[in-house]
């Protein structure tokens, strides 16, 4: 199973913007599709933006125009661009691939908007 590590969560105020890198060591993303995700205190996992290996993008409707999802295949990272962020409950932002038939998630990194 591939190793995810996700980077850049933390306390941001309100309005703010944040940038979430993924990567991961002894394979490459590059010929993946690698998703974004968040996961808020009692509520399922949601999908916020994913990627294919082609770069076609999706991005939820919760946070389009806002959020931006990007590759950098020469440093097999996978980044989320988070701006004009709003106060809430805070999450825990994963990013996640399939490779080799199995799905992988990182540890994840916490994202907390204050007022």
């Amino acid at each position: 199973q591939v190793q995810l590590v996700e980077s850049g969560g933390g306390l941001v105020q309100a309005g703010g913007s944040l940038t979430l890198s993924c990567t991961t060591s002894g394979a490459t993303l590059n010929f993946n599709g690698v998703g974004w995700y968040r996961q808020a205190p009692g509520k399922q996992r949601e999908l916020v933006a994913d990627i294919a290996s082609g770069g076609r993008k999706n991005v939820a409707d919760s946070v389009n125009g806002r959020f931006t999802i990007s590759r950098d295949n020469a440093k097999n990272t996978v980044y989320l661009q988070m701006t004009s962020l709003n106060t809430g409950v805070p999450a825990v932002y994963y990013c996640h691939t399939r490779m080799y038939g199995n799905d992988s998630w990182g540890q994840g990194t916490p994202v907390t908007v204050s007022s």
